[in-house]
């Protein structure tokens, strides 16, 4: 086996995602994951790690589950791959899409699948935009995004993204607008939640009539922020969103790729928790649990009618778009969290996590702890009072996750805020354990400060 040197010297031809990648190639700036089970990975060189991150908010039923791995094998060996273009299809695409189909809310029955959330998304507008093309308003392609979403990282999910993401960078922007964000602890300013919840859905009452709702095709919308820090928006806030954009005839998109198949307790949030049926949702990550790269737009009856009428050429697609052996894993997937009772067990596990990590507001840099079950923020604060974050150059939540991962957990570090979004199937013996490690590592930083 190689050695972790040998390993990093070959990973120097690699360029990583999401990374500083001139301080990565210094001594100590990466870590080697080699192997994986259950809740857990292992480094190269052995030391065994609490997924705290769930691989990338994905890996939702654990590492290792060997009915997944046979499911897939069994597929490559049947039908290796063969493309949903043209005319042919394939029985686990056809399943696959029927399955996910019985599990969206309402009236999203047709479902068209890609390799990545930044795809999902992508396709989402691009089906809306093609929608109004076909109904006569060719004008009717802009986007509104939010303030600290974020939706992937193609030219287009990447304009939809908060501007932070894209400094340096080119992204559509001219389609795009952005309304404010609803995080009501830094953005509340003294109003009440109910208030702040007013002024979020007057403004953009406001943003639509200035743009023109002939002009606007969609409104998309994370049910939780995942990657701008996991930031919920005031309660009630997806619905009264939801009922703006029926008024003004604007397409309502939920990005799920993060929250659907369990991550929140339910296959899909949008109507279970929020109280809302999209017109379209997106979805990826926890459709394989990781196993397999696979992604799904998830369209309503009405837009998928229009798409499919008359001299309906649909010039989308992708060569991947359904593989086989993806397909096979979100099949055996999601059989695996129906038989498993999985969106119950997090209910109640995920309500257990999310208070364990609550109770550390009790440590005084702590500023505020949000989400909602297993995918939950941290943020830090230099003065709680007056929400004083930390200067960049203090690398405070990166300290912690440092601090974290020596104690046994991974953690992901964005800016003042520690992400947790782990495995789905961790007892209340290791939630016990990932609070203990966190308490001690943000403690260890504190008082190096």
């Amino acid at each position: 086996m190689l050695t972790t040197d040998e390993v990093l010297e070959q990973d120097d031809h690699l360029i990583q995602s999401f990374a500083d990648l001139n301080a990565l190639k210094q001594q100590g700036g990466r870590t080697v994951i080699s192997r994986a089970e259950g809740a857990y990975v292992y480094s190269h060189e052995g030391q065994k790690l609490i997924d705290g991150i769930g691989g990338l908010w994905c890996v939702n039923i654990g590492h290792g589950r060997p009915e997944m791995i046979d499911a897939i094998t069994e597929q490559l060996q049947t039908l290796d791959f063969y493309s949903t273009f043209y005319n042919f299809t394939h029985p686990k695409a056809a399943a696959l899409a029927q399955k996910v189909a019985s599990l969206a809310p309402g009236h999203l029955n047709a479902v068209h699948f890609a390799n990545s959330g930044s795809v999902a998304n992508d396709s989402a507008i691009r089906i809306l935009q093609h929608m109004n093309i076909r109904l006569g308003k060719p004008e009717k392609k802009m986007v509104l995004s939010r303030m600290g979403a974020y939706h992937g990282s193609t030219y287009l999910a990447m304009a939809m993204t908060t501007p932070l993401y894209a400094d340096g960078w080119h992204a559509a922007h001219d389609i795009v607008h952005h309304l404010p964000s609803v995080h009501y602890w830094r953005e509340g300013q003294g109003a009440t939640e109910e208030e702040f919840l007013d002024h979020l859905i007057a403004g953009m009452r406001s943003k639509i009539d200035e743009i023109g709702p002939d002009k606007i095709c969609a409104f998309i919308a994370e049910p939780i922020q995942g990657a701008g820090g996991v930031i919920t928006a005031p309660p009630g806030y997806h619905k009264r969103a939801w009922e703006v954009c029926q008024e003004y005839d604007i397409k309502y998109i939920a990005d799920e790729v993060v929250t659907a198949f369990c991550r929140l307790g339910h296959f899909f949030a949008s109507k279970d928790v929020y109280g809302m049926v999209p017109d379209i949702i997106t979805t990826a990550k926890g459709l394989t649990s990781g196993y397999q790269p696979l992604a799904a737009t998830i369209v309503s009856d009405e837009i998928h009618d229009i798409i499919s009428g008359p001299d309906g050429l649909f010039l989308h697609g992708m060569t991947y778009s359904g593989h086989p052996a993806a397909a096979a894993a979100g099949l055996k997937n999601i059989e695996i969290m129906e038989n498993e009772g999985l969106p119950a067990q997090v209910r109640e596990t995920g309500a257990y996590f999310e208070q364990k990590l609550r109770d550390l507001t009790d440590i005084e840099m702590v500023g505020e702890v949000r989400g909602s079950h297993c995918m939950t923020g941290i943020e830090f604060a230099k003065d709680r009072a007056t929400k004083e974050g930390f200067p960049p150059e203090a690398q405070v939540a990166l300290k912690i996750t440092r601090a974290c991962q020596k104690r046994g957990l991974i953690v992901r570090p964005l800016g003042n805020v520690a992400i947790l979004s782990p495995t789905l199937i961790m007892d209340t013996a290791m939630i016990d354990e990932v609070a203990d490690i966190l308490r001690d590592g943000i403690l260890e930083v504190e008082a190096g400060l």
